[in-house]
């Protein structure tokens, strides 16, 4: 098959090296087994990331009162784990609705071990995975739908549809990348198909680049956020001295707050861009200017940027941060190329795949790690995806255009010259 315009025509098809054997369309009973083994290494990925959990609600328990240590600890540790995966839990007269990230991407973890050690790599088994998992968060939401807060039964719909979507978006991903990276390299191997067909192959090329500016982008959120924790940690120190958890409530408190560090950092790269996010009503945290208020005794929000973070040098570097990443994006693109072969079009899409990737991945993960923590003033915690998707996907496209638009104008003005 020759290659699509404006992609090198040295390109191969996604196949999985080593020589794999082709793979023949399973009969009834090879498909039944395929499914079962995804549905067992579910239940298995489950099973690990929900003792995590547990054991430290039994740690923390035994700190305070022995006698109920495992029964409140399984409850508590229940409703977390359940959090972790979008599912609202109840806190005193509000509801919770901010996901801790850290759960869900240690059940994403432990799902991805599972399938890769024990799953059949195929379509069947990861349906059988992601459905698997989705019953059991179903069968825990309703399980749990009276420490739910609202009137019981009435609240278990909404809570069952969003475990429903939580166990297939968690379950689905960790079995997804099981399935798909093969077992000899960390290496995503991306299945052809219907994607091929559906999708131009330059706008694939965007979306993959689109990706590569994304994990830049978290990285720099992530380095961002450690200078906010090492600048911050005096403040979360006087937290700490404050509560006095002692040892045992320390360990666990300090393990428990990692959790929501990647919200954090994903709050730090909303910082960057320069919309900024809140931590409870009438604040806001950005680049251009910070605003505070009360705050929860929580360490890790010492962490969080002051005034003497924001102005205009922050103004500026942050976004031009987020446009060094859509130069990497169009860089990336652009070595997978034909510079003899591409057309304006074929840039066009490149950028196309690129802006609707960054912008649509970057506002689902704001709008994941956001949410509420109880009523009043918490009611609002974390930034505005839609305004954050928006402002990314545009700093990015300006780098990644930068980089094509003026690679593109090179060659053609090379070839004229020659």
């Amino acid at each position: 098959m020759s290659a699509p315009s404006g992609t090198r025509s040295t390109r191969t098809g996604r196949t999985v090296e080593g020589g794999a054997p082709a793979r023949r369309p399973g009969r009834g009973g090879e498909r039944f087994a395929a499914s079962t083994s995804g549905a067992w290494a579910a239940l298995q990925g489950i099973v690990l990331s929900g003792a995590v959990v547990v054991l430290l609600a039994v740690v923390g328990v035994l700190g305070g009162s022995p006698d109920s240590a495992w029964t409140g600890a399984v409850g508590v540790a229940t409703g977390l784990w359940l959090l972790g995966h979008g599912v609202p839990l109840a806190a005193g007269t509000g509801v919770v609705t901010l996901v801790p990230l850290g759960i869900g991407a240690l059940a994403v973890f432990t799902t991805y071990v599972s399938v890769k050690r024990s799953a059949l790599p195929t379509l069947a088994a990861w349906v059988g995975a992601a459905t698997a998992y989705a019953v059991v968060t179903c069968a825990l939401a309703i399980a749990t739908a009276g420490v739910a807060g609202g009137d019981g039964l009435a609240a278990t719909g909404p809570r069952l549809a969003l475990a429903a979507l939580g166990g297939l978006v968690v379950g689905g991903t960790g079995a997804a990348l099981g399935i798909l990276v093969p077992p000899d390299r960390p290496v995503v191997v991306a299945p052809g198909g219907l994607l091929d067909r559906a999708v131009p192959d330059v706008v694939r090329l965007g979306m993959q680049a689109g990706t590569v500016a994304l994990v830049a982008l978290v990285g720099l959120g992530a380095a961002l956020t450690g200078v906010w924790v090492v600048a911050g940690r005096a403040t979360s120190e006087d937290v700490v001295t404050g509560l006095d958890p002692g040892w045992i409530g320390g360990v666990v408190f300090a393990v428990a707050q990692l959790a929501l560090l990647p919200n954090l950092v994903l709050w730090a790269t909303a910082w960057m861009a320069g919309p900024g996010f809140a931590v409870g009503q009438e604040t806001l945290f950005a680049s251009g200017g910070t605003t505070t208020g009360p705050l929860p005794a929580v360490p890790l929000l010492g962490a969080l940027p002051g005034p003497d973070w924001s102005g205009t040098a922050a103004t500026v570097a942050g976004p031009l941060a987020v446009v060094a990443c859509g130069l990497l994006a169009g860089w990336f693109a652009w070595r997978r190329l034909d510079p003899e072969r591409v057309r304006w079009p074929d840039v066009a899409q490149v950028l196309l795949g690129v802006v609707l990737l960054a912008g649509v991945v970057t506002g689902l993960l704001q709008w994941w790690a956001g949410g509420a923590v109880g009523a009043g003033r918490l009611a609002q915690v974390g930034a505005d995806p839609l305004l954050v998707g928006a402002v990314v996907a545009v700093e990015v496209g300006v780098g990644a255009a930068v980089v094509l638009v003026g690679a593109y104008l090179d060659v053609g003005a090379r070839l004229r010259r020659e």
